[in-house]
């Protein structure tokens, strides 16, 4: 039996060989861990749905940060859980809201850690939606103040990247110009460009009690059968002066990860979401699933599409494994 002289399988014999000709190389460099910042002091309340994700006060937060600076993740990502909500979000630009003094009391530690903060709406409404709300319908402009308003007391704050996940249009440029105005043309913007209405995100909804109170978000967030939509979503927050552009979740729209590197020359993120975790966690605490291997082959998958940045609760485990 005659064989051609090309052997895909010889470059497959062992691991140094197949290290060797490893098209996609999985790094911690490229990681974002997500963190839920609460009010209090010494509270870590672990959220049921998201076994090893914690609600945190602030002391700590910066305490689980050292951890991560140790484990060599460039970056976290704030979400915050106010003390007090309300129909126009009022809290959300208080100095004093645990996202603020996350990243104070992170910049008083001097942790080698980029901060990067979630500007959005619907963790201090009590209606739990991402914008303004006036009969039952989310506004577009006036959310858009609020969030602006967000995006700066963060700044002031330390921020090193700001992250609006609203997808209220215009939210971009709403930003960019309120950042620049009071002298922070330095912090950068990474929008969720491309952010889709999933299933994927009930966890989250625990984590950061954000679920909403009546209907979806369905007229705000992208549906899940459109692809061109998203092209066309981040051309527009490019050209309103993001910074970074975000796909998510991840998993279901490696697609449209694809798409977009291929279209764009920006730096491209994508977010593994809450739901996406959990999954992955239910089956491993059940013996159905190695759990590192499968969460080092979607990662692999997320950042093989296009993704050079990854924001992934799994973060603090894959540094562990990639490590060892």
């Amino acid at each position: 039996m005659s064989f051609p002289t090309h052997r895909p399988r010889r470059l497959r014999r062992n691991e140094a060989l197949r290290g060797l000709v490893r098209e996609t190389k999985l790094s911690v460099s490229s990681m974002v861990y997500p963190m839920f910042a609460c009010p209090g002091v010494k509270v870590r309340t672990e959220v049921s749905s998201m076994p090893g994700i914690f609600q945190q006060s602030v002391d700590q937060i910066v305490e689980e940060c050292r951890e991560v600076v140790d484990l060599g993740i460039p970056a976290v990502l704030l979400f915050g859980l106010p003390e007090t909500k309300d129909a126009l979000a009022s809290s959300a630009a208080d100095p004093r809201g645990p996202v603020q003094r996350s990243v104070e009391a992170i910049r008083k530690a001097k942790l080698n850690l980029l901060v990067v903060t979630d500007v959005c709406l619907c963790e201090y409404t009590d209606h739990g939606h991402c914008g303004v709300i006036e009969n039952d319908q989310v506004l577009n402009d006036p959310s858009l103040i609020v969030l602006a308003d967000a995006a700066l007391s963060q700044a002031r704050a330390g921020a090193d990247i700001v992250a609006p996940s609203d997808m209220m249009d215009g939210r971009v440029a709403a930003i960019r110009r309120r950042l620049d105005e009071n002298n922070f043309e330095d912090v950068a913007i990474m929008s969720y460009a491309a952010k889709y209405c999933s299933g994927f995100y009930g966890p989250f909804r625990e984590a950061a009690q954000s679920a909403p109170q009546f209907g979806d978000r369905r007229s705000y967030q992208m549906d899940p059968g459109n692809a061109r939509e998203a092209l066309r979503e981040v051309a527009a927050d490019l050209e309103e002066g993001a910074d970074i552009i975000m796909v998510k979740p991840a998993m279901p729209y490696l697609d449209i990860i694809q798409k977009v590197r291929d279209r764009f020359d920006v730096p491209v993120a994508a977010y593994n979401v809450s739901g996406e975790y959990s999954m992955v966690k239910a089956a491993a605490r059940n013996g159905w699933i190695d759990e590192q291997r499968v969460v080092l082959e979607i990662l692999t998958g997320i950042q093989r599409a296009g993704a050079e940045i990854i924001v992934t609760y799994h973060a603090k485990d894959a540094a562990r494994w990639l490590k060892a």
